[in-house]
């Protein structure tokens, strides 16, 4: 008898509880919260290596088709190590991080990271678990987004347990800033949007057919995910966060002209769905929450928006000086004032505005591109899936990913979403989840 199963087993719903558990405590942003992350992860891949040893490793087809994103996120974090403990390999002093205590707790998020992408790909294997990644991240953006509407239209805001100290009047869900439950929101609703295509049938009917079906499917059992996507749009316009709006229509509108373009079928039915998601969402959910105070945020250009473009144009020096060793991974706020002029205010910053260039600052050149190649490369794989797979729950992880990618893409030039853990790892999740995407073969419903 395989006992090796239920241990199996037990292992992807403890992986499943972490990603319900990330964003709740203010999205893991706290060291104590960020070492349950990685002590998870970590300890998740430690046991399914213990059980790989009692029968023989057996590394299915996705894991060995991604290893190369695996070991371009692993050198960043040996580079990341190495600005750490440079001496110990007679390393130029040059590469040496400017701050040892960021960056060794940035090298223990990168590692829980790195734990997250690896942990989806090991034990996501079947169908049926698939499925269950999709409705936790689902449903987890639901709760969040009910909770931060909640909250906002009832003016009792509370950050989980504490009373909010700052962005009252808007929907921030269990998180500390707007723009990166926004954030999450942008992640979620890839998931669900991805979800609702995957449910698309692809046969060939007349447009008379094919509405009548995608109106069954609004009014059927897959309502309840349509209105949950409505719940987190609702919640997505209520945080007035002007990117993540913008990256959230433009990702959706854009990852749909892919798959119009690269879909050989349910071109119809896809069309449909998301028009009606641009059309209902926009127009009706905008109406009742809000979208006009996000538009009158993208009209007029405010003191903060100025104050961080300075910010990013005083730290880019800081890149031309450091191109190819970098600050050491979470430096910025050490690194900064140096550099930092009176027009920017007393504030201190742990973040640029800009993931791109804190990424470049903190990396260098050397820890950058790899990651860098990591989501090129994820991004490049699921656009094959889109064009290849005929496998409808395929073709919703493709597009989920796809669009993912696209809207952090976005957000990221003005925002620092990836420097928060919670988001961070759904994103890993997600890039995992696009090469499952392409390499996954079982059709089992197995456990």
């Amino acid at each position: 008898m395989d006992h090796t199963k239920p241990a199996d087993r037990s292992l992807f719903y403890i992986f499943v509880g972490l990603l319900v558990w990330l964003p709740l405590p203010k999205a893991t942003v706290h060291p104590w919260a960020l070492s349950i992350m990685v002590i998870g992860s970590l300890g998740l891949i430690l046991g399914w290596v213990t059980l790989q040893l009692r029968n023989g490793f057996k590394t299915h087809n996705t894991v060995k088709h991604a290893l190369p994103v695996i070991v371009l996120l692993a050198l960043t974090q040996i580079w990341v190590f190495l600005t750490l403990n440079g001496h110990i390999f007679n390393l130029d002093t040059a590469t040496a991080t400017l701050d040892t205590g960021r960056t060794r707790h940035q090298l223990l998020q990168g590692l829980g990271l790195l734990g997250i992408f690896s942990c989806t790909l090991l034990l996501v294997r079947s169908r049926r678990r698939i499925k269950i990644v999709i409705f936790t991240l689902i449903i987890s953006g639901i709760v969040q987004a009910a909770y931060g509407s909640l909250m906002t239209l009832s003016d009792i805001e509370y950050n989980l347990l504490f009373p909010k100290e700052a962005y009252l009047g808007v929907a921030t869900g269990t998180f500390v800033n707007r723009n990166h439950f926004a954030g999450y929101m942008e992640l979620c609703l890839a998931v669900g949007i991805g979800y609702m295509i995957a449910t698309l049938k692809d046969d060939a009917m007349s447009w008379r057919d094919l509405g009548r079906r995608t109106l069954e499917a609004f009014l059927g059992p897959k309502a309840r995910v349509r209105i949950g996507l409505v719940i987190m749009v609702a919640a997505l316009v209520m945080t007035h966060s002007r990117m993540g709006n913008t990256a959230f229509f433009a990702s959706m509108t854009i990852a749909g002209i892919i798959a119009l373009i690269l879909g050989k079928r349910a071109s119809k039915s896809t069309t449909i769905l998301l028009t009606s998601l641009i059309v209902i969402d926009l127009i009706v959910v905008g109406t009742f929450f809000g979208v006009e105070k996000v538009v009158d945020r993208l009209e007029n250009t405010s003191m903060t928006t100025v104050k961080r473009d300075e910010v990013n144009a005083y730290a880019y020096p800081l890149f031309e000086e450091n191109m190819y060793t970098g600050t050491g991974a979470g430096s910025f706020y050490t690194v900064f004032p140096e550099h930092r002029q009176a027009d920017v205010g007393r504030k201190s910053f742990n973040h640029t505005h800009n993931d791109y260039l804190q990424f470049a600052i903190e990396f260098g050149l050397i820890g950058f591109i790899p990651l860098l190649f990591a989501v090129v490369l994820t991004f490049i794989t699921a656009l094959r899936a889109q064009w290849l797979r005929r496998d409808p729950l395929m073709r919703g992880l493709s597009f989920t990913t796809i669009m993912a990618i696209i809207a952090f893409g976005i957000h990221s030039a003005v925002d620092f979403n990836l420097q928060i853990p919670a988001n961070a790892a759904t994103f890993m999740v997600i890039l995992a989840l696009g090469w499952i995407s392409m390499y996954h073969k079982e059709r089992s419903r197995g456990g």
